[in-house]
């Protein structure tokens, strides 16, 4: 097992976020976390991601307790995240966003050929290796984000929310290349997606959270056809 969640409680002040959230991802699975706005999603990434610090609970990575380490050490472990609203640094270049992503101890020996890979993956980038980031297209701007996250040679990565704001064309282009990030290169993927039926069909399993609490889970496939979900989230 690669990641194990155990009893999970997040607290903003005295408002809980997320309320003994348990879950596990295996290696080479894609996870969906499904849940409307203010479901826990995004505590729960940010949480596994170091950004906050549980009231409670268990994160085991690679068989190692995490919970409560600073963000830092979570990403040198091999957990990666490619943030909601992208966080590029927009006064930097194409490059030296994909180069700020190798900085971390664990991926600067292999940086070279990441950054080969990268390139090969999104062939827009190479061509606008020397443009400033802030003047990309907000669909260029997230493959932006996600070749930077792989720079850091992640063994997990957490996408939260990668299709926000983009057309619909670059939003089957995002998730195309999520699915080829895990069948090609074997990274293991957490996704939060609006588009709840497309990360469902995309996912081998997933979670739905209500209120900070894990209410469902199952196959990816099972859920979307579970009436709950169909009524709740895809308006069926």
């Amino acid at each position: 097992m690669l990641l194990e969640v155990l009893d999970l409680s997040v607290s903003y002040g005295d408002a809980l976020a997320l309320d003994k959230v348990s879950l596990h991802v295996e290696q080479g699975e894609i996870v969906a976390i499904v849940g409307a706005n203010g479901a826990g999603k995004t505590s729960l990434i940010r949480t596994l991601g170091g950004v906050l610090a549980p009231r409670r609970g268990s994160i085991r990575f690679g068989g190692r307790e995490i919970a409560g380490q600073p963000s830092h050490v979570v990403c040198n472990l091999g957990i990666g995240q490619v943030a909601e609203g992208r966080q590029i640094f927009p006064s930097l270049s194409v490059l030296e966003n994909l180069q700020v992503g190798a900085m971390l101890p664990r991926a600067r020996a292999g940086a070279k050929a990441m950054l080969a890979r990268v390139l090969q993956m999104f062939p827009r980038l190479d061509e606008r290796h020397a443009q400033v980031a802030g003047t990309l297209s907000g669909g260029e701007q997230q493959m932006l984000a996600i070749g930077r996250c792989l720079m850091g040679a992640p063994r997990l990565i957490m996408f939260d929310e990668p299709s926000l704001g983009l057309a619909p064309t670059v939003v089957a282009e995002v998730l195309r290349v999520i699915h080829q990030l895990n069948r090609e290169d074997g990274i293991t993927v957490m996704l939060v997606e609006q588009n709840v039926a497309a990360s469902l069909r995309l996912a081998h399993r997933a979670y739905v959270l209500e209120n900070g609490r894990t209410v469902l889970e199952g196959p990816g496939q099972e859920l979307l056809d579970d009436p709950r979900v169909r009524e709740a989230y895809l308006g069926l």
